[in-house]
């Protein structure tokens, strides 16, 4: 979900007091590169169709599945395009509660989630924590860049204001082996 270099790493770890460590342990993204082109699955308790909004509303234990990523929410709204020939297109998923998403090797939680498919953007939105093997990282706003890997954590609130400040916690490896 996020891709952590040792010179970000290092300048997170400056921004908030600590001293230097290196970032080994700390890997790349499986979600850079997802193909966005990828069937998406999802499986509810409920859906309402509301076919002249382009809409759909799927509510209890939410699970979207695309490639490696699996998305959960207490519900998720679909929007989605009708090209005049073909099957609807999905545009954006926007997830509402205990938002949960998932790849083979990271994990985060938030209130809410973003889905932008044709931009190849996921925001999540309200107490973000992400985590990395035994790296943890917490703040209110994380946005991914599926093109390219790209992640940002901010402390900014869902209205852009300042809100909190990001933490990190990092794993440091023993150097006495």
């Amino acid at each position: 979900m996020t891709r952590f270099s040792p010179k970000a790493a290092l300048l997170v770890l400056l921004a908030l007091g600590a001293a230097p460590v290196s970032a080994q342990g700390l890997t790349s993204s499986a979600l850079k590169g997802l193909d966005s082109r990828a069937p998406i699955d999802v499986d509810a308790d409920r859906i309402d169709v509301l076919d002249q909004q382009n809409q759909a509303i799927f509510a209890g234990n939410v699970r979207v599945r695309q490639s490696n990523l699996t998305l959960e929410a207490d519900r998720i709204k679909v929007a989605y395009s009708r090209p005049a020939k073909g099957d609807p297109v999905i545009q954006r998923l926007d997830a509402d509660g205990n938002v949960r998403l998932a790849t083979p090797s990271e994990r985060a939680t938030a209130r809410f989630g973003i889905y932008d498919v044709e931009k190849r953007i996921l925001t999540l939105i309200g107490n973000v924590v992400l985590t990395q093997g035994t790296t943890k990282v917490q703040g209110n706003r994380l946005t991914i860049d599926l093109a390219t890997g790209r992640s940002t954590i901010d402390g900014r609130s869902s209205t852009g204001q300042p809100g909190s400040r990001v933490t990190g916690r990092f794993a440091v490896p023993d150097r006495n082996k």
